[in-house]
């Protein structure tokens, strides 16, 4: 199967409908290729509960997107389970429904997919489903992509191309530079890189036996505990920031599943929730920010919860022969480990409503929640995105890194904005003075004050890619991408990227030669907030 189009954006998150959209409605003819078959990404997979860090960011497609989802609750039929006055006028840095800018800062997953599915049609954009053949996905000619290739067979012939998958698969098929893992803070000059130490931020109570049989080392670590951190704190390591999905779930009787038992569940797996427990801590095992209609935007929160922490990177270093991480797997592979995430978050539930070791007050307060009957429907309820914080990120010429973010080191050709925390996530449970401590978590506020995005960080090295943009996967450091990898900021870049591809193709340039004044006059035009 042969297709072709001027621009071909693979991935069907915010990032890459943002992108598919905008060089459609530039008049380039623009596939989209869909891995999942459902657009929008964690936007429409129960990240409803939306990390901006600040409104005024938003500008294009973006502002638009989050406008519908402002005039769909407007609607007094929109609000099905709940009177629209009794929901909270607070979201995270800016009202829910904010009536000055008329932006939602909330929603629900239908509602996202169905706003993207209308801006897409709308626009023209061609939609293929397929996934990347991982083994041998990019044809190039010299330094240009000329096809990518599904792994059915598809083959698609594009003048330009944009990587906005999460994982930065095609970029990494089409032999681009990249890192994968935490750099030293001695590489770009941060504070907050490589390994962090035991903060206490999302942090396990203390006196947390770390064995399997509690005092006795020859019994073995309990699953997905580390012996050491691994090197001292500021040091560079190969881990990967944990990953979960964003449950959404509802106390509404009349739209709730119960949450039931995995298959192969196993409570040695939760031996750790039972020992926090044990230690005196009550709730806070989920978040349930919330969402229109009884719904939650169910999030990791605390030392035990929803991430499934150092389960998406092998313990092994990188240069040992079984060494893997979420981005080496095959498609298959990575399915299973989203199985045994979905497993251990739905185990969790229902260990915390069920087990005779969770005391009945625990048991009676979280036996309320369960799956949101009217969501993903064709999913058993559950997310079709799990949130994969964290992939490739790209060494261009040009890095992105914490001085950035700070506004201590200026950016000559912004294509858009940040604002959000420099957030990460836990990347490894280890043994500490005796005790199970988690590792990686890094929450370093910006105090909101907005900071621009380089056109050069989502270009390639010349010498390897004319004709690819990465929006997602940008040349960033760890530390600078914990901010930057917020669904709002993807939306944005997305669709810078895909202005300049499609005024790279007009102007017949690499994308590295494009004039970037004649890119940023067209970015004003269309809303962008530089």
């Amino acid at each position: 199967n042969k297709e072709k189009a001027d621009i071909v954006v693979y991935g069907d998150a915010a990032v890459g409908v943002s992108a598919a959209i905008q060089a459609a409605r530039m008049n380039k003819s623009v596939i989209l290729v869909s891995q999942y078959g459902h657009l929008g990404g964690m936007t429409s997979s129960g990240l409803g509960w939306t990390d901006i860090g600040n409104n005024a960011i938003l500008g294009g497609i973006a502002r638009e997107f989050y406008h519908k989802a402002y005039l769909h609750y407007q609607n007094p039929k929109a609000w099905t389970q709940q009177d629209p006055s009794t929901f909270t006028k607070r979201g995270q840095g800016a009202p829910t429904f904010d009536t000055k800018t008329e932006l939602a800062n909330v929603f629900e997953p239908k509602v996202a997919e169905s706003i993207f599915d209308a801006l897409a049609k709308e626009a023209g954009v061609r939609i293929i489903k397929g996934r990347l053949n991982l083994k041998k996905g990019v044809t190039k000619d010299g330094p240009r992509v000329t096809h990518i290739h599904l792994e059915d067979g598809t083959s698609i012939k594009g003048a330009m191309f944009i990587d906005a998958s999460y994982e930065g698969d095609l970029m990494g098929a089409a032999g681009v530079s990249f890192t994968v893992g935490r750099e030293a803070n001695a590489t770009y000059n941060e504070t907050g890189n490589g390994i962090t130490g035991p903060l206490r931020q999302n942090q396990l109570p203390n006196g947390i036996d770390p064995y399997i049989k509690a005092g006795d080392p020859k019994s073995g670590l309990l699953p997905g505990v580390n012996a050491d951190m691994g090197g001292k704190a500021g040091d560079a390591d190969h881990r990967l920031q944990s990953f979960c999905y964003r449950m959404v779930l509802t106390d509404a009787p009349d739209n709730r599943v119960a949450i039931t038992q995995p298959k192969d569940y196993d409570d040695k797996q939760f031996e750790l929730l039972f020992r926090t427990i044990e230690t005196g801590k009550k709730g806070g095992f989920f978040k349930t920010s919330p969402m229109p209609n009884k719904k939650t935007d169910s999030n990791n929160t605390g030392g035990l919860s929803c991430d499934f922490i150092g389960m998406n990177h092998s313990p092994l270093p990188p240069d040992h022969a079984d060494y893997w991480d979420w981005t080496t797997l095959s498609h298959a592979q990575r399915e299973a480990v989203e199985l045994k995430h979905r497993n251990w978050q739905l185990g969790l539930l229902w260990t915390l409503q069920n087990h005779e070791r969770v005391p009945e007050s625990i048991r009676a307060r979280t036996s309320k929640w369960g799956l949101a009957k009217d969501e993903f429907t064709d999913n058993d309820h559950w997310p079709y995105n799990m949130y994969v914080r964290e992939g490739r990120r790209m060494v261009s010429d040009f890095v992105m890194t914490e001085p950035h973010c700070r506004g201590k080191t200026p950016i000559p050709d912004s294509i858009g904005k940040g604002a959000y925390t420099l957030d990460s996530h836990n990347a490894q449970r280890f043994v500490h003075e005796g005790m199970v401590k988690n590792e990686g978590d890094i929450q370093r506020h910006l105090g909101g004050k907005p900071y621009p995005i380089a056109y050069q960080a989502i270009t390639p090295k010349k010498s390897e890619c004319e004709n690819l943009l990465v929006p997602w996967c940008l040349s960033a450091s760890h530390l600078a991408f914990g901010s930057i990898r917020m669904e709002p900021v993807g939306m944005i870049i997305g669709q810078s990227a895909a202005t300049a591809a499609a005024l790279a193709i007009d102007k017949d340039v690499a994308v590295q030669d494009l004039d970037y004044s004649v890119l940023k006059e067209r970015l004003l035009k269309d809303g962008q907030r530089l």
